[in-house]
């Protein structure tokens, strides 16, 4: 039995029905979308003008005062981060190591996804060092070591933790470490460094020892006597004379 055909429908009724229905919450909606983009237009054109900006300070400051001007007016930006590590740098230089840490350890806060923040940990370790706290820099530089083993600053600071252990006598740590370096880092420079402390932490010892005054040598190790001269050869006795 033939089926009814389907009613026909009027596409342009039906669009002008659902546009009468719900105008106003499209035109809200187109409206948000709208300043929605104009918002983050305007942000985006604002904070790159203001990283410019900051930039262009942090680029002719040369002093600590003026690193610190850059911080205090253009907080959270990449030139602000920078501003940090050579604001620690200038106060290292004026031999100034506990500020220098605290403001290294501000940056960490602040930025602790930064790629310099290993570089800042192995500042604030060299800082302990200058002021006399070595333990704490071995521990400083372990952490480097240990968080950060694929970056740069990883076999600087395993050898740091040798120099610091040489000093303390502790020679077996120091070739562990020195081998440690050999083992993961042995294309880099710092596998031929490592290679030369490691020389010189190896006790020196010699082939053969030298026998002094009053010591005698071990059967073993003296040098066996040349062997005697054959005895010359004699002539033949001269024959006796006859007698008649």
């Amino acid at each position: 039995m033939p089926t009814a055909p389907p009613p026909s429908r009027d596409v342009a009724i039906e669009t002008l029905v659902f546009w009468e229905r719900f105008k106003k919450q499209i035109a809200v909606a187109l409206l948000i979308v709208l300043l929605a983009a104009v918002a983050f237009t305007g942000y985006r054109f604002y904070s790159d003008r203001r990283a410019a900006t900051a930039s262009a300070l942090l680029a002719s400051a040369k002093s600590a005062q003026e690193y610190q001007q850059v911080i205090d007016r253009y907080p959270g930006t990449p030139a602000a981060a920078d501003a940090y590590l050579l604001l620690a740098a200038a106060q290292r230089n004026e031999k100034k190591f506990a500020e220098a840490n605290t403001t290294l350890q501000t940056f960490i806060a602040k930025y602790p996804q930064h790629e310099l923040v290993s570089t800042a940990r192995m500042a604030m370790a060299a800082n302990l060092g200058s002021m006399g706290k070595t333990d704490e820099a071995l521990t400083m530089y372990q952490q480097v070591a240990s968080t950060y083993p694929n970056s740069f600053n990883a076999p600087m600071a395993l050898l740091s933790q040798v120099y610091i252990l040489k000093g303390k006598n502790r020679n077996d740590d120091a070739r562990k470490i020195c081998e440690t370096v050999l083992t993961q880092y042995r294309t880099s420079f710092w596998a031929g460094e490592a290679m030369q402390q490691l020389r010189m932490l190896k006790p020196v010892t010699s082939s053969a020892p030298v026998p002094t005054a009053g010591q005698t040598v071990p059967p073993m190790l003296a040098v066996p006597p040349a062997p005697p001269a054959p005895p010359a050869p004699q002539a033949p006795p001269a024959p006796k004379p006859k007698t008649p």
